[in-house]
C-alpha cells in the first residue's frame, strides 16, 4: 500500500467506508459506478447489475492495484486515501493471465500485475470456469487463458488433465492432484465446485455491503 495512503489513514481514521461505487469484471476490468449503484438491480424485476463505466487511465489503474486489499470478512476494497471503497466482484478478487518467465514454464500474473508464485489449489465450477487459490488471494483464470492453463496441467502420472476431466463424471467434493507442466510448483488439488459455492469455498464476499 502506498505510503501516502497509509499516512492518510492514520490522519483521518474515521472516514466512512463506501459501497457500490467500484466493481471488478471477470475480465479483470475495474469499472466505476458514479451513481453508487453497483449493487442495485438494473430493473424492477431484479435482473442484472449496473455495468458501470470503464476506467482507462493507467495511473489510476496502477493506483487502485497498489492499494487493493481485503478485510477480515473477505470483503475486498480499494483504499482511496483515508477511505475504503468496497468492490463488487463479478468473478473473484483477482483475474489471472498466463505469461512466460525466464525459467521457461507457464506462469500466472494477476490483473494488478502481481506474479503468482504459489498455487495452493484449483477449483473447476459447473459453468466451466477455473479458479486458483494463490498467495495473493482467490483468482479466476481469465477466459482467454483457460484453454492454455488446462492444457498445461497434468495429473501426477503425467496424463493431461483434460483427458481426466472428459473421462470422469464430476460431483461435488471430487478432487485429484495436479501439477503444472514444466513448472516448479508443487502438486495441488483440483476440486469440482458448484459456481454458486465458489465465494464461500474460496473465502471472499462478491457483494460487500455495509453492516
Amino acid at each position: 500500500m502506498d505510503e501516502n495512503v497509509i499516512a492518510a489513514m492514520a490522519r483521518w481514521p474515521d472516514v466512512p467506508d463506501v459501497y457500490g461505487w467500484l466493481s471488478l469484471t471477470e475480465r479483470g476490468e475495474w469499472r466505476l459506478h458514479p451513481q453508487g449503484d453497483a449493487l442495485a438491480p438494473l430493473d424492477a424485476a431484479g435482473n442484472g447489475l449496473s455495468p458501470g463505466e470503464a476506467i482507462s487511465s493507467p495511473p489510476i489503474l496502477a493506483f487502485i492495484g497498489r492499494n487493493y486489499a481485503a478485510d477480515k470478512a473477505g470483503q475486498w476494497y480499494f483504499q482511496n486515501g483515508p477511505q475504503r471503497v468496497y468492490v463488487r466482484l463479478d468473478a473473484a478478487p483477482y483475474i489471472v493471465h498466463t505469461t512466460r518467465e525466464d525459467r521457461g514454464g507457464p506462469r500466472l500474473r494477476t490483473h494488478t500485475g502481481l506474479p503468482v508464485n504459489e498455487l495452493r489449489g484449483w477449483w473447476l465450477d459447473d459453468d466451466g470456469r477455473l479458479y486458483a487459490q494463490t498467495e495473493h488471494g482467490p483468482a479466476l483464470v481469465a477466459g482467454r487463458d483457460l484453454e492454455s492453463v488446462l492444457a498445461s496441467l497434468r495429473t501426477l502420472d503425467g496424463k493431461p488433465v483434460l483427458e481426466r476431466l472428459e473421462a470422469q463424471h464430476w460431483t461435488g467434493g471430487d478432487a485429484f492432484q495436479v501439477e503444472w507442466t514444466d513448472a516448479q510448483d508443487p502438486p495441488a488439488a483440483l476440486h469440482f465446485c458448484p459456481a454458486s459455492a465458489i465465494p464461500d469455498t474460496l473465502g471472499f464476499v462478491s457483494r460487500p455491503r455495509a453492516a
